[in-house]
C-alpha cells in the first residue's frame, strides 16, 4: 500500500518498546495483535507488516487433504502403481482419452 510520507516522533520505553503513531497504524492499517518484521537499512529501523502462518491451521489442512487422498486411494480413484515414468506417462495420457470420450457422451455441448 502506497501512501504519502509523514514523519511523526516516538520515544523507546524503558523496555525498548515503541509505540507506533497513530497517522501510521492508520495508513498501514495495522491492528493489536499484528507482527511486525524490525530490519535495519541505510541506519534507520525500518518496521513492515508480516502474515504469520499459524501452524495449527496448516496442519489442520494438511491432515485434511491428506484424509481426502486416502478416501481417493480407498474408494479406486488413483492411477496405478507403475514401474517407470512411461508407464505413468501412458496410463495418463489413456485416462484424460476416457475422461474425454465420457466427456462427449454426456456432454455434448461442451467442447
Amino acid at each position: 500500500m502506497k501512501t504519502a510520507a509523514s514523519s511523526s516522533l516516538t520515544t523507546i520505553s524503558s523496555n525498548y518498546q515503541v509505540t507506533v503513531p497513530a497517522t501510521a497504524r492508520k495508513a498501514l492499517g495495522l491492528k493489536l495483535g499484528d507482527v511486525l518484521e524490525a530490519t535495519v537499512e541505510r541506519g534507520a529501523v525500518v518496521l513492515r507488516p508480516k502474515v504469520v502462518v499459524i501452524h495449527d491451521a496448516f496442519d489442520q489442512q494438511l491432515k485434511r487433504d491428506i484424509e481426502a487422498g486416502l478416501a481417493d486411494v480407498k474408494a479406486g480413484r488413483v492411477l496405478g502403481p507403475f514401474d517407470n515414468a512411461d508407464d505413468a506417462a501412458r496410463a495418463f495420457e489413456q485416462f484424460k482419452k476416457q475422461r474425454r470420450a465420457h466427456a462427449r457422451r454426456h456432454h455434448p455441448t461442451r467442447r
